[in-house]
């Protein structure tokens, strides 16, 4: 009798496993995880995109999957201008001044981006924003709140999907204008 029930625990554990397995590898196989995928390389071949069991949709998500504090959590935020887009890096325990990216690019007509235009100017759905891989150029200021931290983390795509990067090599690698916005 146990002998049988131990041949299904094995069975049902190992046919969870490989689920689990096959949902990882998909998410990494969707186009928006692999524009993310090909600049890291491209940049660094030793950042990788790491797949998380729980959402990383918010910075409070995303902290608690990878067991760092929330500041550590880059969000990406798309703000409107009456001209283009702006995306602003800022730290997941700290919240975007819109007053100080109004004077930072000398333009009163500021608010954020909705879900829509957020998907098509980065390619990308609210939760799963990168810092990198955007469909169109978009223009990046970083908080320089984010530098507190020796590593940080960045959604990859996916509101499964992150990488792990330094404040310094993430200003090199989007080009990004260094500021205080929050």
């Amino acid at each position: 009798f146990l002998t049988y029930i131990n041949k299904n625990w094995c069975e049902i554990i190992n046919s969870q496993f490989i689920t689990i397995i096959s949902w990882m590898e998909n998410i990494l196989e969707k186009e928006s995880v692999q524009r993310v995928k090909k600049i890291l390389n491209e940049f660094d071949k030793d950042l990788k995109v790491e797949i998380l069991d729980n959402t990383a949709r918010t910075a409070n998500d995303a902290a608690s999957s990878l067991n760092c504090e929330v500041g550590a959590i880059v969000k990406s935020l798309l703000l409107r201008t009456d001209k283009d887009f702006i995306l602003c890096l800022v730290s997941g325990d700290k919240r975007c001044s819109l007053n100080k990216v109004k004077k930072i690019i000398d333009n009163k007509d500021v608010s954020m981006a909705n879900a829509e235009q957020v998907k098509d100017q980065t390619g990308f759905s609210i939760g799963g924003v990168s810092p990198i891989g955007h469909i169109e150029k978009i223009n990046i200021l970083v908080d320089k709140s984010l530098s507190r931290f020796e590593n940080i983390y960045a959604a990859a795509g996916h509101p499964h999907s992150i990488f792990k990067i330094t404040y310094d090599q993430l200003l090199d690698l989007t080009d990004g204008k260094e500021e205080e916005i929050v």
